[in-house]
């Protein structure tokens, strides 16, 4: 058996790095030092031992002469390097006292890599049981919110002298006055748009003179009180989201209630009686447009002139589709105040928790909005309104 030649101790101070192929040792000799610092790190990165060590491969320090911390270092890093790629602990073999002691040091002060702990990716069943969970807390969140709302507005109906008239006022005027322009050339649109697609369809049979009809009880009963909902909840809901969250981030809320003044009626009771008041009346002028945006297209298409719709419809349309339409509209106003409301008294992380609960508001606004007008629709079928 022939036997690895291994360089004795001080045989010269060149650093040298191979690998013994019979044995399956690395060895290491000459000086490995700080003098030899770009030498040494050459060798470490281009040195490949060729096969893959065995389980009883080792690195053999005995040819090694002098060795200080960088070298230590280096001798660590190449170590740790073949042990990926081994089966076996690589012990260091060969080694003087010295040597030994401050490669140990070396391997002691090194931070090995920690072991990924983060935690799995939850499932699909956990996600969907969080959501749930979420969803859950929300709503119970926010039916609390509405009790308090409700309580807070029972007290000041008791107590007349606790209501802000220019707080209402200016509700009312930022809420109602100005949305004007935008409900009113949306909802005459809205009436363009169905009086042409279904008086073109009556046209067919020649009964355009039923797109009074058709018109009249769509935007009086269903369009109008919707479309002027989904506005205000985007206009004002957002607005009172943001304004809320962002006294809420600033902490102002939380002085309030130091100084003793309750929140809910300051902030919160405003903006809800004016909205009440505010979106009924946006809703008839809704209406109106709509009906002329339908009737300017009756006119113009259809044949149907104006002193005829206008004439028709106290024949045709009685006065509970507006009443229908209309008593509806308040419940849609509480949504969009209390979801808007709720939604900035809990915001909270700086201005990315202002634009994540402003978002919310509107999209639960608008979906609870929808969902209320789904259940009317039925009481309103099931009474055979």
């Amino acid at each position: 058996m022939s036997v690895p030649h291994r360089p004795s101790r001080h045989a010269g101070t060149a650093p040298a790095l191979s690998a013994d192929e019979p044995s399956g040792a690395v060895l290491i000799a000459g000086d490995w030092t700080t003098d030899e610092l770009t030498t040494l790190d050459a060798l470490v990165s281009d040195f490949n031992p060729g096969a893959t060590l065995s389980a009883s491969a080792s690195i053999d320090l005995s040819g090694l002469s002098t060795l200080d911390t960088n070298g230590a270092w280096l001798v660590h890093k190449l170590r740790a390097r073949l042990q990926a790629g081994s089966k076996g602990a690589l012990p260091i073999v060969g080694a003087s006292h010295e040597h030994q002691a401050l490669i140990a040091l070396i391997d002691a002060n090194t931070p090995t890599p920690e072991a990924d702990t983060s935690p799995p990716r939850p499932n699909w069943l956990h996600q969907l049981g969080k959501a749930s969970a979420d969803a859950s807390a929300h709503a119970v969140g926010l039916l609390s919110f509405v009790g308090e709302v409700t309580l807070s507005l029972l007290k000041s109906v008791l107590r007349p002298a606790s209501w802000r008239p220019g707080a209402i006022l200016s509700v009312i005027q930022q809420a109602g006055v100005q949305a004007l322009p935008i409900v009113g050339l949306l909802a005459f649109l809205m009436g363009v748009v169905i009086g042409y697609q279904g008086g073109v369809q009556l046209k067919t049979y020649g009964a355009n003179i039923f797109v009074v009809e058709l018109l009249t009880l769509s935007i009086i009963r269903e369009i109008a009180p919707l479309v002027t909902a989904i506005i205000v909840a985007g206009r004002s809901g957002s607005a009172y989201a943001a304004e809320l969250a962002t006294m809420q981030v600033n902490e102002e809320v939380d002085a309030l209630k130091v100084m003793g003044v309750h929140p809910i009626e300051l902030l919160v009771l405003p903006k809800l009686i004016g909205l009440i008041v505010a979106l009924p009346l946006l809703t008839v002028f809704a209406d109106i447009a709509g009906v002329a945006g339908g009737m300017a297209i009756a006119s113009v298409l259809l044949g149907v002139g104006v002193d005829e719709f206008i004439n028709r419809i106290p024949d045709v349309i009685p006065l509970s589709s507006f009443v229908v339409g209309i008593v509806k509209v308040p419940v849609f106003a509480a949504i969009i105040c209390i979801v808007g409301c709720y939604q900035g008294l809990t915001a909270g992380g700086g201005a990315e928790g202002v634009g994540r609960q402003t978002t919310a508001s509107v999209v639960q606004a608008i979906f609870l909005v929808i969902v209320a007008d789904a259940i009317f629709s039925i009481i309103y079928s099931v009474l055979d309104i």
